[in-house]
């Protein structure tokens, strides 16, 4: 196995397109972790480090800033208001017309609704900037500042917010992965080995017993999102040759049990974290009802509440077949398989294929979903069970970084063999 994976590597290297694309990512990384040790001036860092220590919400957060929310650095904010606004036009492009329109029209139409979200994502970066620094301020980690220094700030924090957004889209245009997923992976990866062993150390000065559960559902739970990740269902295709004999050649189309990678997981719990976010938020002014009630909501979105985890669950799997039905369309592959002679053996081409092709994609997606929002609670549900803190980002931050890696090595692989095609030709 080491072998073969030093070869992959081997062969990689000595691509020189692919080996660019490598040495481009990695600089864009060393750029952007370098950023993230920016601080905001203003900041007890003492402070900061016991409210991350206590707050499960906030750590859990800080996997989706990219590491940097924990630093409180200038990219603070990380790619949250870029997910949040890619959400929004997403769920617009099914209630307005001209955005429907728009994704329809390939390329063009994907490019115009992306700068839509990048220009979304400037107002949300702002209103998160001021949210963030009013959490803290009652928290007491940062002073209070005057209207010209908290404009700096909230300036500052939505451009560094915009420049990771950019550095991501670097890496999607010239690297070799999304650049969004793969700047979370980054940041879940520089955290992953102090989380590790503080949860390893505390579980040891516990249970040895508990220690050795700990390592092996760890084991399992990177098993099965591999396993999960690389499961396919796949769709019988029969062609009808069009030149030399007659007869037909066979095929499949290959729907994989989780189309839509960890997106969902992404887009779930940046809405998941909102209520939670808004009661600290709230928790803090002179009303004293509203106050009480954001108290209230606080407690009941803790990401150990059961509200909490039972509304993670349900946002994941509505994301996934969210997230599935925009990435797959029954319709779209029912004609290329009509314009170039496809067919599914027993089925009619034209509306017969499209509620086959509908009827499995919704069969396959419940598997994937229940198992994405599995994943999603399970830290969750081990926590408890062993009472460790550390534990809150687990299976979020483990399935985030095998999915990407996954990713990674598919595009490395594929990228590898369009180049030995392109030596035949």
């Amino acid at each position: 196995m080491l072998k073969s994976i030093l070869n992959f590597f081997s062969k990689t290297f000595k691509s020189p397109d692919v080996r660019k694309k490598i040495l481009i990512t990695a600089a864009i990384l060393i750029v952007f972790r370098l950023i993230a040790h920016i601080p905001v001036s203003g900041i007890d860092r003492t402070s900061l480090q016991a409210l991350f220590l206590g707050s499960p919400l906030l750590s859990l957060l800080d996997v989706f800033s990219g590491g940097t929310l924990a630093n409180f650095s200038i990219m603070a904010l990380g790619l949250n208001p870029y997910i949040n606004a890619s959400i929004i036009l997403q769920l617009l492009t099914f209630v307005v017309p001209s955005l429907e329109e728009l994704s329809k029209e390939g390329e063009y139409g994907q490019e115009k609704i992306n700068q839509y979200t990048r220009f979304l994502t400037v107002p949300i970066a702002a209103l998160q900037s001021f949210a963030m620094y009013s959490l803290l301020r009652n928290q007491n980690v940062i002073t209070n500042l005057s209207p010209i220094s908290l404009l700096a700030l909230i300036v500052t924090m939505t451009a560094g917010c915009m420049l990771a957004v950019w550095l991501g889209e670097l890496i999607s245009e010239y690297g070799i992965s999304n650049g969004i997923s793969f700047l979370i992976f980054a940041g879940i990866v520089a955290r992953l080995p102090i989380v590790l062993g503080q949860s390893v150390s505390v579980i040891r000065s516990e249970d040895v017993l508990k220690m050795l559960i700990f390592l092996v559902v760890a084991i399992l739970v990177v098993g099965m999102i591999v396993f999960m990740n690389e499961a396919t269902r796949r769709i019988p295709i029969n062609y009808a040759r069009r030149t030399g004999r007659t007869g037909l050649t066979s095929s499949y189309l290959p729907l994989r049990l989780n189309q839509a990678g960890v997106i969902p997981i992404i887009f779930a719990v940046s809405l998941v974290l909102l209520p939670s976010f808004a009661g600290q938020f709230l928790s803090g002014i002179g009303n004293a009802k509203i106050a009480s009630i954001a108290s209230e909501v606080t407690k009941l979105f803790n990401p150990q509440s059961v509200v909490y985890n039972v509304v993670y669950f349900l946002m994941v799997v509505g994301f996934t077949y969210f997230y599935t039905a925009v990435v797959f369309n029954p319709e779209k592959i029912s004609e290329n398989l009509q314009k170039n002679g496809g067919f599914i053996p027993g089925i009619r081409p034209g509306t017969q294929t499209i509620h086959f092709l509908s009827e499995v994609l919704n069969r396959v997606t419940l598997v994937g979903a229940i198992f994405l929002g599995f994943i999603a609670i399970l830290p969750s549900v081990f926590q408890n069970f062993l009472g460790v803190a550390n534990l809150a980002i687990g299976g979020t931050g483990i399935l985030i970084v095998v999915s990407v890696v996954l990713e990674v090595t598919r595009g490395l692989e594929a990228q590898l063999v369009m180049k030995r095609y392109d030596t035949f030709s």
